[in-house]
């Protein structure tokens, strides 16, 4: 037995549902087969963009911070080379116990002994001290242009056990015997260090 429908002859409100159940069909096959899956991709690619955007947040942050952290980085190694022309390594101490010779005579003292004495590692191991005994004669005026002298220096000297004595005058000035010990400094090299650990 065959059903016929005949559409004029069914009631106005089942022609609107007959009408209307083919855009449900399609609304719910566009929701299921295309809008979900999409969603759910455009969710995944928001969390990526968050986090892109967070990433690129703390990289801004970082860039503005480079700039900054050069200018620190050049006053450091512009301060390492000042620190490092104080303390020298032990090739350089000759010419700077030269060039304290040099200006003990400049400043009119008689050199009597020049005694370098063995070098001592600091307990730190970060660097040497190499003492230098020395005997002279002179004013206490050219004795005090000498240690003047001293004091401009840029490498470290100081002076300890400082004596004088046998003060006799001598062509309008008094003089004296002068001796104390001069010691400078200079740094422990790298393969010093390294020899040093192995």
């Amino acid at each position: 037995m065959a059903l016929k429908f005949d559409i004029k002859t069914m009631p106005q409100s089942t022609k609107r549902i007959i009408a209307f159940v083919p855009t449900i069909i399609i609304a719910a096959l566009f929701i299921v087969l295309v809008y979900m899956p999409r969603n759910k991709e455009i969710k995944a690619l928001d969390s990526q963009i968050g986090g892109l955007e967070d990433e690129i947040s703390k990289s801004q942050f970082k860039a503005s911070k480079l700039q900054i952290l050069k200018d620190e980085n050049a006053k450091l190694k512009a301060r390492l080379k000042e620190l490092s022309e104080q303390l020298p390594e032990e090739k350089e101490v000759s010419g700077l116990l030269r060039q304290l010779s040099d200006l003990g005579l400049k400043s009119g003292l008689t050199i009597i002994s020049w005694r370098p004495e063995a070098k001592k590692e600091n307990p730190n191991g970060i660097y040497y001290e190499i003492p230098v005994r020395v005997e002279m004669s002179g004013s206490y005026h050219n004795l005090g242009v000498f240690f003047s002298q001293i004091s401009r220096l840029k490498r470290i000297v100081n002076m300890s056990d400082i004596r004088l004595g046998g003060a006799k005058a001598e062509r309008g000035a008094t003089i004296v015997s002068i001796s104390f010990t001069a010691t400078t400094f200079s740094a422990v090299t790298e393969g010093e260090k390294k020899a040093g650990k192995g």
